[in-house]
């Protein structure tokens, strides 16, 4: 049995749509005040940790199951951003953004009976254009809170595409998992066939 640590629909669909059979089930894991108590972590640090409590969280409830868990977080240099809470959020991490390349770091954690088993960390490179007021004030209308569902106040595979200049790196990784390492694991421990 496949348990995802994760209510994320984005991660849900990726799963789902490479053919695995799984159960969602959300951590209990307070992530503010986990990186709150670590402050020397580097954001690659800071996902590939989350995700690994993430996975060890339900892994513990659920000792017979292999659990996935992962994060993401974009970072701007040494800072590391979390999901906005308000639209003024989402505008002001966006005009923070506008114009500068920012990484997005995606983390999966594979833990049986509460031990880690498997990692892996990638990372995107995302350069945002130089977009003017009027267009980010059309971007937040039509969003609206939906900018709050994800770091950095965009989803990449709708319209905060057109946020960018270029874009580097897994698509997977972009979304918030990276799924081909995953996939290969699960096939060399026999979780899904070869």
């Amino acid at each position: 049995m496949i348990i995802l640590a994760s209510t994320s629909q984005t991660r849900q669909s990726m799963l789902r749509n490479a053919g695995l059979a799984f159960t969602s089930v959300a951590p209990g894991v307070d992530e503010a005040h986990l990186v709150a108590s670590n402050p020397s972590w580097s954001p690659r640090e800071v996902a590939l940790q989350l995700a690994d409590a993430k996975a060890a969280d339900v892994s513990r409830r659920h000792p017979d199951a292999l659990v996935i868990g992962a994060d993401q977080v974009l970072a701007l240099g040494s800072r590391v951003y979390a999901k906005p809470t308000t639209m003024q959020q989402c505008r002001q991490h966006l005009l923070e953004l506008k114009g500068q390349t920012h990484l997005l770091i995606s983390s999966v954690v594979c833990a049986r009976s509460g031990a880690t088993q498997w990692f892996h960390t990638a990372e995107a490179s995302l350069e945002m254009r130089q977009f003017s007021d009027e267009f980010l004030e059309q971007y937040l209308n039509m969003v609206g809170m939906d900018c709050t569902s994800s770091v950095g106040g965009y989803k990449i595979e709708g319209l905060g595409l057109q946020l960018f200049e270029n874009v580097e790196g897994d698509h997977f990784t972009i979304l918030g998992m990276p799924l081909l390492p995953l996939l290969s694991f699960l096939r060399s421990t026999g979780e899904i066939n070869s």
